[in-house]
């Protein structure tokens, strides 16, 4: 914690103290309520914590960008490095928290009310921290000026961005950090997304992208041409044509012969080697009307217990990129998903009381500073404790950490203090209602 003193504190405001708590908490709390995370951090108040989260002075995104840089100094610009994005819900009941809408929860699996964020996390194979969370904000939001004000979204925050947009955003701005890193994953979302693969293939950026099976590619070069002018009559052609035809990604696989299909082992897993078998292949993309296709590796990937389960993946490696890297590569997401159980499980990322903007990318910024904590200790410990878990330092940290809970007395104390809460609230709504049946 002591790396980021300084952004705790503004002129002769200093929360770092509040900042400890909170991170503590993250760590000790059954749940990550301001009330809960009271109760069991020694000297903390759940009404300084609130206010520390919502109104104190200090900015999330240079604690952000310091946790990222950490993250970055932990593998001290070894190989292989990714930088794997992916968007993550937080159910949320009620209207007023900041981007909540009835959009798509990944976790659940359907639609529902919620949050979502897009993240960035750094990492390789299973050492994995978040570097990076930005808020989708949906067209509800973004169209309701007096909606994003009183939730204090930044002005320069609220024209619409789509996923995609926040996914390049956090990409550049790793980059304009020095974060270091030798590609970038995603998932079909944002491999779905022509402009982001063409700015990151502009910006010499290499990616791993998983795309859709209707995704449309060309086997042969589709040579786009502008059609002349017919007896020079009429305007010159803008729009480039090709002659080529398109393939889906998913007919392209099925007309392969099963001797096309490479065995690869990518790595021990749980259950015993994690064995795949993978398709390969050299082809174009092409946007009708652009003037430039882009030659690029098809990577087709099954599982032998789940082979009709398959995926497709795009990547703009140079072309001497063997089919084994690629693999790897596209496996590595896969590790995203585990950072997001772990933060979630064991440090509270989606448990959280923010109903603003400042004060959700405040959790985020916390949240992050915890997980490079855990980052940190596995890979000090990595030689004797090779098998070191998130959960195990998480539950190491509730029971060595200093704890209110110490006996019976202050336990029935907490007791008495929730039902003391609970009575008051259950008063209060009870005057509402007769208040209303009286108009």
């Amino acid at each position: 914690m002591g790396t980021f003193q300084n952004l705790f504190r503004s002129g002769n405001h200093n929360v770092f103290k509040q900042a400890g708590h909170y991170i503590k908490g993250l760590f000790q709390a059954d749940k990550r309520n301001m009330e809960r995370m009271a109760e069991v951090v020694p000297d903390s108040d759940d009404q300084a914590l609130q206010n520390f989260l919502t109104h104190s002075s200090w900015v999330a995104r240079p604690v952000m960008d310091r946790a990222a840089l950490a993250v970055d100094q932990c593998f001290e610009g070894a190989e292989g490095i990714a930088l794997i994005i992916d968007e993550s819900g937080f159910a949320k009941s009620g209207k007023h928290s900041v981007g909540v809408a009835r959009q798509w929860n990944g976790r659940l699996g359907k639609v529902d009310n919620c949050q979502v964020g897009v993240f960035g996390a750094l990492g390789k194979g299973d050492r994995v921290a978040l570097i990076d969370a930005r808020l989708y904000l949906p067209h509800a939001w973004t169209d309701d000026a007096e909606r994003c004000e009183k939730a204090d979204v930044p002005r320069d925050c609220r024209s619409y961005r789509t996923k995609p947009e926040l996914a390049l955003e956090i990409v550049r701005h790793a980059r304009s950090l020095g974060v270091r890193f030798d590609w970038v994953g995603f998932d079909g979302l944002y491999g779905n997304a022509p402009h982001l693969l063409r700015a990151l293939d502009a910006d010499g950026e290499r990616f791993m992208a998983d795309v859709h099976k209707d995704q449309q590619i060309y086997v042969d070069d589709p040579q786009p041409y502008l059609p002349e002018r017919k007896q020079g009559k009429g305007r010159s052609a803008t729009r480039y044509q090709s002659q080529a035809q398109a393939i889906q990604v998913q007919a392209w696989a099925s007309q392969q012969p099963e001797s096309a299909w490479q065995r690869l082992t990518l790595r021990d897993a749980c259950r015993g080697s994690l064995t795949i078998e993978v398709l390969h292949q050299r082809v174009w993309l092409w946007e009708a009307g652009s003037d430039t296709a882009y030659q690029w590796h098809l990577l087709v990937r099954r599982e032998l217990d789940s082979p009709n389960e398959i995926k497709y993946s795009l990547s703009n490696a140079p072309a001497q990129t063997t089919v084994s890297t690629l693999a790897h590569q596209q496996a590595q997401r896969y590790w995203i998903e585990r950072a997001f159980q772990d933060h979630k499980s064991h440090i509270g990322l989606a448990h959280y009381q923010a109903r603003k903007w400042q004060s959700w990318h405040r959790h985020m910024a916390l949240a992050m500073i915890a997980g490079l904590f855990m980052l940190q200790q596995r890979m000090t410990h990595e030689e004797s404790y090779p098998l070191l878990s998130c959960y195990d330092i998480q539950i190491l940290l509730a029971k060595s950490l200093p704890n209110k809970q110490t006996d019976f007395a202050v336990l029935l104390a907490q007791v008495k203090e929730r039902h003391r809460r609970r009575l008051s609230a259950i008063r209060s709504a009870s005057k509402k209602n007769e208040t209303v049946q009286n108009e």
